[in-house]
């Protein structure tokens, strides 16, 4: 499973692309202003940072205000963007610690097998021999594959490797997923 985006924000008004769907997906965060510019420093939450580019449109904050990036730049393990309108490092400011975001039909697309958080958390989930185990609650990235956590009615938690000896089916349009569980 491909860890593209991790945080998400709910803002139905904006027009999820399918039920449920987050219309916002989480790319970066902004740290603070860096140089006389008005370029702020942003951390990189996203698997697509070459996407991130000059022209690009993304949205800042809760209130999601929409900014078009006029240039950008790597540096150390961030990106050096400057937005339309911010020339100075004091109007640069207010977008400290701020989320950055893009549409969530703007996203790039996946290859076969490849899913994004968003689309696995709150999926139920089944055994073939045990029925219905719970919901994904959680996805633990650990370097080999990512650990679903999955907890059940009386809020008891089980960790599933999304990996192809434990996952059957991921159905997206359904929120369902078919895992075997192996013993022991």
């Amino acid at each position: 499973m491909k860890s593209a985006l991790q945080r998400t924000v709910q803002n139905q008004a904006a027009g999820s692309p399918q039920p449920g769907e987050p219309a916002f997906l989480v790319i970066g965060k902004i740290r603070r202003p860096h140089g006389v510019r008005g370029e702020v420093l942003m951390e990189i939450h996203t698997d697509f940072p070459e996407r991130v580019q000059a022209g690009v449109l993304v949205y800042i904050g809760e209130q999601l205000q929409q900014h078009e990036i006029v240039s950008r730049r790597t540096h150390r393990d961030g990106l050096l963007i400057r937005f339309e309108g911010y020339t100075t490092p004091e109007a640069a400011g207010v977008l400290r610690n701020q989320w950055v975001y893009v549409r969530a039909d703007d996203r790039p697309p996946l290859e076969e097998g490849e899913y994004y958080h968003h689309q696995i958390l709150g999926m139920s989930v089944y055994d073939a021999g045990r029925g219905f185990i719970g919901w994904v609650r959680e996805i633990l990235s650990t370097g080999a594959n990512d650990v679903l956590v999955i907890k059940n009615e009386q809020g008891i938690e089980q960790l599933i490797p999304f990996a192809d000896d434990w996952i059957q089916e991921v159905n997206v349009p359904e929120k369902k997923l078919k895992v075997t569980i192996l013993e022991g």
